[in-house]
């Protein structure tokens, strides 16, 4: 990558606050930085509990973006799933009508504070809202192997299970418990992808079924899409997904589904990418555009443009806007020396 200067990122730079619908991932407010590059918008938006290191990946991504633009496309639409946050059961309906036409309902569970009843409810509510459809559970890390394989067996029938725990070693232990009791429930990594110096190790010790893959943290469109081949030629299916991005953000992850490379079943015919988790924008209130429409569960891969009046109305403080150019200049320190 040739890396623009501090200040060149910093002079097209522009820092907005979204407020949330519900909370999500614990945030309530998104913040993001948005660089008008000169080949089109990039996003830094780390976590704010992320380190400098860590959050170094995400700012070459923008980079990416803003300099380098996205690939060629190989498709104009995909599918992408709905995502319902660690909400009462109550709520789930009305969140399910902001992702029409989704079959496949991605459910946030293992929050901190909730209990396997909770998520019994609230993946029951998805049921019930939405008869057939199928269901993927995100725990983030949150479980044993034990309370993973219980709580397996307890919201079956699943598409997958992600991030049932933290370690790969404890992924390739639930993966080997759930088939050993003759249940037909995959296994998905994704902080053990993201969050790794090694993101093939879960290939190697076959803790996994499925690589769920983000753009932002993986450094990039063109990373995802190495790392997408290399675990498809190991027998792993590829979610693609969003790290709570804005429409910015959601342009490089569209862009990565678009581009991954076309399979052909047995019959040479092309089997489209897994529903990707690109649909978040429905959680903002306001985005700084807007969003991608969500078509019969499909929305398209073009490529959306903030808009003036949107990045002013949601500017960020000053001192926020601050402190997330000193963040910029830790991160590209860091990949200065890279």
């Amino acid at each position: 990558m040739n890396l623009p200067s501090v200040d060149e990122i910093l002079e097209r730079s522009h820092v907005v606050s979204l407020p949330m619908r519900v909370k999500f991932r614990g945030v309530t407010t998104r913040e993001a930085l948005l660089i008008n590059g000169p080949r089109g918008w990039g996003e830094f938006a780390p976590f704010l509990e992320y380190e400098a290191q860590e959050s170094s990946s995400w700012l070459a991504s923008g980079i990416e973006a803003a300099w380098e633009g996205f690939p060629a496309p190989l498709r104009e639409h995909v599918e992408v799933n709905a995502t319902i946050p660690a909400v009462p059961a109550h709520q789930v309906a009305e969140i399910l009508e902001r992702f029409p036409g989704c079959r496949t309902i991605k459910v946030k569970v293992a929050e901190p504070g909730q209990t396997l009843l909770d998520d019994i409810a609230r993946v029951n509510a998805v049921r019930e809202a939405r008869p057939g459809v199928s269901i993927r559970v995100d725990a983030n890390c949150g479980w044993t192997v034990e309370k993973a394989v219980e709580a397996a067996s307890a919201l079956a029938p699943l598409d997958y299970l992600e991030q049932p725990c933290k370690t790969v070693e404890e992924l390739a232990e639930v993966r080997a418990t759930l088939q050993r009791r003759g249940m037909f429930i995959r296994v998905a990594a994704d902080e053990s992808i993201r969050k790794s110096d090694d993101p093939y190790r879960v290939a190697k010790l076959r803790a996994a079924d499925v690589a769920v893959v983000k753009v932002a943290p993986l450094g990039g469109v063109k990373r995802v899409l190495d790392v997408a081949q290399h675990l498809r030629s190991r027998a792993m299916d590829i979610t693609v997904a969003s790290a709570l991005d804005t429409v910015v953000g959601m342009n490089a992850g569209l862009a990565a589904v678009a581009a991954l490379p076309k399979l052909d079943d047995d019959d040479l015919i092309d089997v489209p990418p897994a529903a990707a988790g690109l649909a978040t924008s429905q959680l903002f209130v306001q985005d700084v555009a807007t969003p991608h429409a969500i078509v019969d569960g499909f929305m398209e891969t073009r490529v959306i443009e903030p808009e003036l009046d949107r990045l002013e109305t949601l500017a960020a403080s000053a001192s926020r806007r601050d402190w997330w150019f000193e963040r910029v200049r830790e991160c590209h320190h860091i990949l200065a020396t890279i």
